[in-house]
């Protein structure tokens, strides 16, 4: 529940500044903005107001059309429609999703968009666009300015890194520590997984005891990883089915080389039974050496329903536990967190410092999606999008301000770079139009932009079904 408040809060937000972006620009140019909704409306709206005659005029699930309301076409309608799929505004003289051709007059009017300069134009489209990626490197910049930055250096984690099977066959070893990637030392551990997976960069140097070692990694590694991960998704769905109680894991790629130190013991759980108890050092699960933390989790895994025997190390000594451990194969322990072992580097910005600091992380964070999008267009790409389901899965289910506003800045830079996308029907899709105006300075008929925009929706439609289609596929297989 929290998950999806969240996600609508949050989608809200966004979709609210977004059609302000454009709605800002049009009335700079003096063109007229019919209407302008929070969520779409068709028939009737939840509340419908507009100021005129001197006062505002309020109405409650009532129908669109309204003959009174009408006569005054200067003033623009507000509204909150019942379909919670965005927004939208209704620029006057313009094609799009809540104009024909046949809606407009005959000749173009002074206050229509469609009577402006091609510059004008294109800076009420690209309104919506700048205003959510404006919007997203003013929040990263509040966020830095009042919480400061926590980063983890890779150059900190001295015990060297866990591997997965996929990057092992690559020819990392574990505990191996990664130096460069194609020349340049990456700062974190995220900005390694960026450049090997996202970018597809190839060549890697890693610290394998005191032997530097060179690396090559497959061309295809991306897409095997996406596969991987699909693969694993699956069969985490299948154990949730299951059990309802279950709670999926996370197909771990690459992480940080710690011991599994316990932390807390839950009681009336497995390992309190078998007397298992804080800061004992589990190294062996059923006779499985497990020297990294994630190890002892994967070992787990693979004996639910089971009984199994824990070795472990207190005050120096080894010792064994003996305990049964139900479908979810959890002992009921937590593990000592990592930041118990390496050095987190905390930064404080002041207001001007964070400003570029803000500019500088969201740059990256768009770079990123920029890069990442290379790997939609391929089999497990496309079987990894995921819709709204998966969007409010990324949102924490516990309620943290700083978590909800960081998510929030992240999505407005995925919405730009997507309203981007030369797709009729899109701002992108606009955007390509007028520029080709502009170059070749012959504008395109009413009727083609209407079609194109007919098109561009219904490849809309189909990636929302997709999208969404695959998690609904997800619930049931």
């Amino acid at each position: 529940m929290i998950q999806a408040i969240q996600l609508i809060l949050a989608l809200s937000f966004l979709v609210l500044i977004h059609e302000l972006g454009h709605f800002t620009f049009a009335k700079i140019f003096k063109v007229r903005v019919e209407k302008f909704y929070m969520f779409f409306n068709p028939w009737i709206s939840l509340v419908r107001f507009k100021k005129f005659e001197g006062k505002w005029h309020v109405k409650f699930f009532a129908k669109n059309e309204d003959e009174e309301w009408a006569k005054y076409p200067d003033n623009t309608e507000w509204g909150i429609g019942w379909l919670p799929f965005g927004g939208y505004c209704a620029i006057g003289g313009m094609v799009d999703e809540t104009h024909k051709t046949e809606d407009l007059a005959a000749e173009p009017q002074p206050w229509e968009f469609r009577s402006k300069p091609a510059w004008q134009r294109l800076l009420i489209i690209l309104g919506g666009i700048l205003v959510n990626f404006i919007g997203a490197l003013v929040i990263f910049t509040i966020l830095f300015w009042h919480w400061g930055q926590d980063t983890m250096p890779l150059r900190n984690v001295t015990t060297g890194l866990y591997y997965s099977e996929i990057l092992q066959a690559e020819g990392f070893e574990q505990q191996d520590k990664i130096l460069t990637i194609d020349g340049v030392e990456p700062e974190t551990l995220s900005d390694a997984v960026q450049a090997i997976i996202i970018e597809g960069k190839r060549n890697v140097v890693v610290l394998r005891g005191t032997d530097t070692v060179a690396l090559t990694m497959s061309e295809d590694l991306g897409t095997r990883y996406l596969a991987a991960q699909n693969a694993f998704d699956r069969v985490e769905r299948e154990k949730s089915r299951a059990d309802k109680s279950y709670t999926k894991q996370h197909y771990v790629l690459i992480t940080e080389w710690i011991p599994f130190v316990v932390d807390t013991v839950i009681p009336e759980m497995p390992a309190a039974y078998a007397g298992i108890e804080k800061g004992d050092s589990l190294v062996a699960v059923d006779g499985v050496p497990t020297p990294c933390a994630v190890m002892v989790t994967l070992e787990l895994q693979k004996h639910p329903c089971d009984s199994i025997t824990i070795d472990y190390y207190r005050a120096g000594e080894q010792q064994t536990a003996h305990l049964f451990i139900g479908d979810q194969a959890k002992m009921g322990v937590a593990p000592r967190n990592q930041l118990a072992y390496f050095e987190l580097e905390h930064t404080d910005y002041n207001f001007f410092e964070a400003i570029p600091a803000g500019i500088e992380y969201g740059w990256n964070i768009l770079a990123m999606y920029v890069k990442q999008f290379r790997l939609v267009f391929t089999k497990e790409g496309a079987q990894s999008l995921g819709g709204f389901g998966a969007i409010g899965s990324m949102f924490p289910s516990a309620w943290s301000w700083y978590l909800f506003w960081h998510m929030t800045a992240f999505l407005s830079v995925i919405l730009a770079f997507m309203n981007f996308l030369p797709i009729p029907a899109l701002d992108g899709g606009y955007i390509l139009f007028l520029l080709v105006e502009m170059i070749t300075r012959r504008k395109p008929s009413d009727k083609f932009l209407e079609i194109a925009n007919e098109v561009g929706f219904w490849i809309l439609i189909a990636l929302l079904v997709l999208a969404n289609g695959n998690d609904i596929l997800k619930i049931f297989f």
